[in-house]
């Protein structure tokens, strides 16, 4: 059965046990096409097991997942690039031939596949390994290749789990940046991780998953909405009953006092600052991060399961 719609993958109710373990326990999902989509979760929070029923790799026990229009994601697999978690390309093969390898078995000429390949890894900033066989390659170099291996089809739906896992700085910022243009082409990508300085700043959407099931799903300014902001006060006067003018959770920290922005704005705790003389010689607020946000979610979850 095929299906029109303008999300580009949608999972509704996904369970997955092996033996006793519920490994995803209901899972919904919905990622709009041409965005980038993150699946965000501690180790063991059901990612992989989730990103691999939507594939297609295992059938899940119960609910549906409709994959580019398709029921049965197998279908439509040479629409899909997929990089796994667990990295494993021929070690005797040179850089090219495993980037057009990786093309045929998604039905790529060959010919073709080595073509792009060179021309993928010149603009990785990769070119001169293209000649040179993978047991040669760093780890790092090794994954990027692998990785261009799972776009060389020009997917429709790019599929990435724990994409900067093993990555130094650098290969981490080749990726951020072979992902963006990916997502500028047309494609729709979605990768899991753990990390959330790479979700931060590049999904449009994610979901937070926890104990085997989705605690968030929305965009990362709407996680971030879900704490209050925070503020960084310094007054102008060092009287020592400043803090009397200030929140009740107010802590002293360096050269002022931090403290959650009140429900009703920070303008009511600035005007008892300068009505009572104290002053203010200096203040910023900042929105909690993804990490902070990321770290709630999963306590709560872990303590509901």
């Amino acid at each position: 059965m095929r299906v029109q719609s303008d999300f580009v993958l949608t999972a509704t109710g996904l369970e997955k046990r092996f033996g006793r373990k519920l490994a995803v326990a209901g899972v919904d999902l919905a990622v709009p096409r041409g965005c980038i989509y993150g699946v965000l979760g501690p180790n063991g929070a059901g990612k992989t097991t989730t990103l691999r029923m939507l594939l297609g790799i295992i059938d899940p026990d119960a609910g549906e997942r409709i994959v580019l229009g398709a029921s049965r994601p197998r279908e439509v697999s040479d629409r899909i690039g997929y990089l796994p978690e667990e990295r494993g390309l021929y070690p005797s093969m040179k850089a090219r031939e495993a980037i057009a390898f990786m093309g045929a078995l998604r039905g790529l000429d060959w010919a073709e596949g080595r073509r792009r390949g060179v021309e993928m890894l010149e603009a990785a900033g990769l070119g001169h390994a293209a000649g040179e066989k993978i047991r040669a390659l760093s780890k790092g170099m090794a994954q990027l290749v692998q990785l261009l291996g799972s776009m060389v089809h020009r997917p429709e739906l790019l599929v990435l789990d724990e994409p900067f896992s093993g990555l130094d700085p650098v290969n981490q910022e080749k990726l951020e940046q072979l992902i963006l243009a990916e997502r500028d082409r047309g494609a729709t990508i979605l990768f899991s991780t753990h990390v959330m300085a790479h979700a931060q700043r590049l999904c449009e959407r994610i979901a937070i998953i926890a104990g085997g099931k989705r605690r968030f799903e929305g965009t990362v300014d709407e996680a971030r909405a879900l704490l209050p902001m925070r503020a960084h006060l310094v007054p102008r006067s060092g009287n020592g009953d400043t803090a009397t003018f200030l929140p009740p959770d107010a802590s002293p920290v360096r050269d002022g006092f931090d403290f959650e922005v009140p429900a009703e704005g920070i303008e009511p705790v600035l005007a008892r600052l300068i009505e009572s003389g104290h002053g203010v010689a200096g203040l910023s607020i900042e929105r909690p991060g993804l990490h902070e946000i990321f770290v709630k979610l999963v306590r709560e979850g872990e303590a509901a399961a």
